[in-house]
């Protein structure tokens, strides 16, 4: 059945605006030639969408004569503006941006253990409004937030997890309220895959999984484009998988005895300082993402110096040290991601997360080498290219989609 005029004015309005999103500035002529649609069609949208107030006139192109048709189209962009939020149990950072994403202001404040979950949701939606005050933002359009834990697939808010502040799952009700915006909530590892696959790491892959490598362990599924999350929001919990190597199993209350316990950030500083890598904090970087840097850099430069001394790689008693330690870290991480790879077939495992990036493709190499030994299967291993930013990104790309999907549907007449 042919759609009927109404339906068929949305589809090229969206269409047209798309485009505007992907491409930037555009005259009608040109949005002729990449729509397809008839010079009438689309002299009928532009007055359309600039009657809505989605489009204006940003300027002139230089290709065309001085006129109507050298007019340039451009989404206005601060017809909405958008929050992104990455919270963890320490703090929380915001980033607020235009309708197209494009970033006008971020802020972070931490938020102590003992602060209690009223301040702390207090201090949290105090630094979103500030930041958007400094843009001069009179109202959020629409908020994302990432966070650890779980979503629940039918409310679409944050479950009480053992371990993790109530602040958390209070923030996104106060924001709310307070802003009266609409507010979404993503884990924060579902997100990182998001950005990984838009700008990142997996931007040529339809299929992979996303290991993140923090303070926590977990993992993102993505199935032929889609984010899958399991009957429970659960898909994911790498953490709580039972690997050789532990003292003990986990449970239902706690992943002690799981694969956070080989992985986690804790247990790699463990794992660094046994094996005698030794590195200074280096700004806001977790200390476990710090080693692994040092070590992976120390390699580096070991190779190259015995290479230049006498033809030889990884000379010398510290080059001999971040091998070790990164060897045996690139054993425990490949005995996890071997149980996803032998359910899953993704193909393709994003080491995430700060210690993903930290670790570059010297890590991700080594883990591949042992994927290779351990499974049948396939599997490229690549490291993270977006390292912890990889969530806040996420968060942005979310919340844009979102006000995009309703702002880009303007009345038809």
């Amino acid at each position: 059945m042919p759609a009927s005029p109404s339906t068929a004015r949305a589809i090229n309005d969206r269409l047209a605006l798309r485009l505007l999103q992907e491409e930037g500035p555009l005259t009608a002529g040109q949005l002729k030639q990449l729509t397809g649609l008839s010079r009438p069609t689309v002299a009928d949208l532009v007055e359309r969408l600039t009657a809505a107030g989605l489009i204006a006139v940003v300027g002139e192109s230089g290709e065309q004569r001085r006129g109507p048709n050298a007019r340039l189209y451009g989404i206005v962009a601060d017809r909405a503006h958008l929050a992104a939020l990455d919270v963890r149990t320490e703090g929380v950072t915001v980033v607020v941006a235009d309708l197209l994403g494009t970033e006008l202001a971020r802020a972070s404040v931490p938020i102590a253990d003992d602060a209690g979950t009223g301040p702390a949701v207090e201090q949290a939606v105090t630094l979103v409004e500030r930041a958007a005050k400094e843009v001069g933002a009179d109202r959020l359009h629409t908020v994302a937030i990432g966070a650890p834990g779980l979503i629940d697939p039918a409310t679409g808010e944050l479950r009480n997890s053992i371990g993790l502040p109530e602040w958390h799952r209070r923030l996104a009700s106060a924001l709310g309220e307070r802003l009266q915006a609409r507010v979404l909530v993503e884990n924060e590892t579902n997100l990182a895959a998001l950005a990984e696959q838009r700008d990142g790491a997996a931007h040529d892959r339809d299929t992979f999984v996303l290991l993140w490598l923090g303070l926590g362990i977990g993992a993102a599924v993505v199935l032929d484009g889609t984010l899958r999350r399991g009957a429970s929001g659960g898909t994911g919990e790498i953490g709580f998988l039972p690997v050789p190597g532990t003292t003990t199993l986990p449970s239902a209350t706690g992943c002690e005895g799981g694969f956070h316990s080989l992985a986690g950030a804790a247990a790699v500083a463990a794992l660094a300082t046994a094996h005698g890598v030794e590195a200074e904090a280096m700004g806001h970087e977790s200390h476990a993402a710090t080693l692994v840097r040092a070590a992976v850099t120390g390699l580096v430069r070991g190779d190259v110096a015995g290479a230049a001394a006498d033809g030889r790689s990884g000379s010398g008693a510290s080059a001999e040290r971040d091998t070790r330690f990164l060897d045996v870290l690139a054993d425990r991480l490949a005995m996890g991601a071997a149980s996803v790879v032998a359910v899953l077939d993704p193909g393709c495992v994003v080491l995430g997360g700060e210690l993903g990036q930290a670790g570059g493709d010297v890590l991700a190499a080594r883990v591949e080498a042992r994927l290779t030994v351990l499974s049948p299967l396939p599997t490229e291993v690549r490291p993270s290219a977006l390292g912890g930013s990889a969530v806040l990104r996420g968060a942005l790309l979310m919340a844009r989609e979102a006000a995009q999907d309703e702002l880009f549907a303007p009345p038809t007449r």
